[in-house]
């Protein structure tokens, strides 16, 4: 398997900084570079709801984002909690064994992801020639990325590349959300801020658009005016309603959303800064002391990746299912969709319908429609909320960050809690008190998050706005520990920088 070396000196600050911004312009013009060979504007976007969580772009070389890499950990996760595989954590060679065997699952599952994605026509009704072109290019595009992401792991960069693409793409819907200069379907702006500076400026004032009503689809004109509650959940206020007002886009982003937003980031900001401290002191200068915190999110953001990496797939392959045994009344009990149809006149994205299995598996995602469907919002928060409790569990024990591996760090630094014997054992047991706990409190908290942004329709999903701040807020930790190292050399083995 081609991989990056780990680096055989230590590597500054700023070269790491330099390793970082590298890849992410990398990944940036990968996602920017439309596939080759490919007709525009046909077949049916299989991940639409959760491309800016997969950090992937329809129809170009990141079309898979980071969707193998989450999905080989996913499944080595699965196999190590549940007790399938053996693994001692603690052992380096064990490791190290695990993460290049998920890599190489990583591989397996891009070539698994195109061949599923070019069998389902996700391009449309393309040939032989065209299928092995895109085949080609996906692959070679996914084996960079995931090398990209070995190379900030391996200690070139910082963080993983998995964050930083996810926090990257975020960013950006929010953006666009808030600015975009495109006309939506109901006379005013896609982007929320500008749509809302249009009504303040033009407040009352009357404007025309169109819209399809019926079935088969009617065009007719409406007469709407200016006014907030046009901005509150996007649908326009009619001063001359003809007939039935048509449903608007759904992703039209909504001023609630944009507050919700802002609240979810606040929120999520102070959740950083919860924490409990451990009173530490140095065992041979008793003089020197210091404080060891543990975070309420304690898990950070890996568990909620791999969960959405699970409702990913789950969603995928059950739109496969669906499109291969339309009709079949035993699959469509687990999976059914509604075929969405786009600008271009071609079904572009779908939709889990009511009824099936798969329904709960994703969110409301406005306030209209969790008014509509409480039990569906409600099954889906518990099924998110345990499943984080979950994973965050694994997570702890594969990462690194259980408590016999935080007392050996402990340790290592030559560092001992007052009063107790410097023991891993001792150490252990006093760090249990509150590892575990914080873990699945943290989870739960999380969990709540995710579903509550969704269903008020916050910009950039949810999930998305509580990943993205904490991989803001992991790397303000990351550049702030390196400095601190960088300035004591003595503390890289506490602050696991080692």
């Amino acid at each position: 398997m081609p991989e990056v070396k780990p680096p055989e000196r230590e590597v500054s600050f700023k070269e790491k900084f330099a390793w970082t911004a590298i890849v992410l312009i990398i990944y940036l013009i990968m996602s920017n570079i439309p596939l080759a060979g490919i007709p525009r504007g046909q077949g049916t976007d299989y991940f639409f709801w959760w491309r800016v969580l997969l950090a992937s772009q329809r129809g170009t070389l990141a079309e898979l984002g980071i969707g193998p890499i989450v999905t080989a950990g996913l499944i080595m996760q699965l196999l190590a909690g549940s007790q399938i595989i053996k693994v001692d954590f603690s052992d380096p060679q064990d490791r190290s064994l695990f993460t290049g065997v998920q890599k190489v699952l990583a591989v397996i599952m891009t070539l698994v992801q195109i061949i599923a994605y070019l069998a389902a026509g996700a391009y449309g009704t393309i040939n032989f020639i065209q299928q092995m072109a895109i085949f080609g290019q996906l692959l070679v595009a996914g084996i960079i990325i995931i090398l990209l992401d070995e190379l900030l792991q391996k200690g070139w960069g910082l963080g993983s590349g998995v964050s930083l693409f996810i926090a990257a793409g975020v960013a950006m819907q929010i953006i666009w959300l808030c600015f975009s200069p495109f006309g939506a379907e109901d006379g005013l702006n896609q982007g929320i801020v500008i749509a809302l500076f249009q009504v303040i400026g033009n407040y009352g004032a009357k404007r025309t658009f169109s819209l399809e009503v019926g079935d088969p689809a009617v065009e007719k004109t409406f007469t709407g005016v200016n006014h907030f509650g046009a901005i509150w959940d996007r649908r326009p206020v009619i001063l001359e309603q003809t007939a039935p007002l048509p449903e608007i886009n759904p992703n039209l982003p909504t001023m609630l959303g944009l507050i919700t937003t802002i609240i979810i980031f606040v929120i999520v900001i102070f959740l950083e800064t919860v924490r409990v401290e451990i009173p530490l002191q140095y065992a041979k200068y008793r003089g020197f002391k210091g404080k060891y915190p543990i975070k309420l999110l304690y898990v950070s953001n890996i568990p909620v990746i791999l969960v959405q990496a699970l409702y990913a797939n789950a969603l995928f392959f059950g739109q496969l299912l669906y499109n291969a045994f339309k009709g079949n009344p035993w699959i469509e009990i687990i999976a059914k969709f509604n075929e969405q149809t786009g600008a271009s006149g071609t079904s572009n994205y779908m939709t889990p319908a009511k009824g099936c299995l798969l329904y709960y598996l994703t969110p409301p995602r406005s306030i209209i429609d969790l008014a509509a469907d409480p039990l569906r919002a409600i099954i889906y928060m518990i099924i998110l909320v345990l499943l984080c409790i979950w994973f965050s569990k694994i997570w702890v024990d594969v990462s690194g960050i259980a408590p016999r591996d935080i007392a050996h760090q402990i340790l290592q630094a030559g560092l001992m809690v007052p009063g107790f014997r410097p023991t891993p054992r001792v150490l252990e047991r006093i760090l249990e008190r509150y590892i575990p706990t914080v873990t699945t409190i943290g989870a739960i908290a999380v969990g709540v998050i995710a579903a509550g942004a969704d269903f008020l329709g916050a910009l950039g999903t949810g999930m998305g706005i509580l990943l993205t701040v904490g991989i803001i807020y992991q790397y303000y930790q990351i550049i702030a520990q390196e400095q601190m190292a960088s300035m004591n050399p003595a503390m890289r083995g506490l602050l696991g920088l080692e």
